[in-house]
């Protein structure tokens, strides 16, 4: 009984209606390193008992987990809890490379969680370019600190709608002016992210033993 209860917990919000796990809580299956990424190639991706963690490997050296399919309209579901100081995010239609549309977890003085990003995407990232809400300052007043939070992620439409949750409050509603991504296509890998940094620099994105842990990764691919 213990045990079970111990499992509940790991589990916290667990799988929403309609949403599929996509890791199997044992290991990184359907999942790849990135060797390509401008960030690095950390080989500190780990699942160990339903939680997937990371670290920059060595010091300074991040990179990215990509998914072996690729994926076009769906909502993406999952848990997070970073240490402050922190880089990371979740990339969408992104490439082997890293090119892509990143949901921000800047978790760190003046960063942004929840925000749009394009990652290695110039165009997207051009300043006016695409319609609607990419980022909320005020985040933190929806984020539990030292807790597991919620994010979830909607995309819909060959030139990308996206939209991003923080524990129920929507945080962007964005839409491209076309499809800047580098894929080609409507469709893309997901990849989480820990962003690289050069130790010691006044702008480091990250603190010494940082950790990113994630849990529960559910989808639910939309027509």
């Amino acid at each position: 009984m213990l045990g079970l209860l111990v499992a509940l917990c790991a589990m916290g919000e667990g799988i929403p209606k309609g949403f599929k796990p996509m890791f199997d809580g044992k290991t990184l299956k359907g999942w790849h390193i990135s060797e390509v990424n401008h960030h690095g190639n950390t080989k500190a991706w780990k699942m160990e008992k339903g939680l997937i963690t990371v670290t920059q490997d060595k010091p300074g050296n991040g990179g990215i987990l990509l998914t072996d399919k690729e994926y076009g309209n769906f909502e993406l579901s999952l848990e997070l809890k970073p240490d402050w100081g922190c880089d990371g995010g979740v990339f969408v239609r992104s490439t082997e490379k890293g090119e892509a549309y990143q949901v921000m977890v800047d978790y760190l003085e003046g960063g942004v969680v929840g925000g749009i990003y394009g990652e290695r995407l110039p165009e997207a990232q051009a300043e006016g370019n695409g319609t609607g809400k990419k980022l909320d300052r005020e985040w933190m007043k929806y984020w539990k600190k030292d807790d597991w939070n919620h994010l979830r992620i909607r995309v819909e439409g060959e030139v990308p709608h996206i939209q991003v949750w923080i524990n129920g409050t929507q945080t962007a509603d964005w839409t491209d002016s076309k499809n800047h991504a580098k894929t080609g296509t409507g469709k893309g890998m997901i990849a989480l992210q820990t962003h690289r940094t050069v130790p010691g620099a006044k702008n480091g994105r990250w603190v010494e033993g940082g950790i990113h842990r994630y849990r529960n990764i559910t989808i639910r691919e939309l027509p």
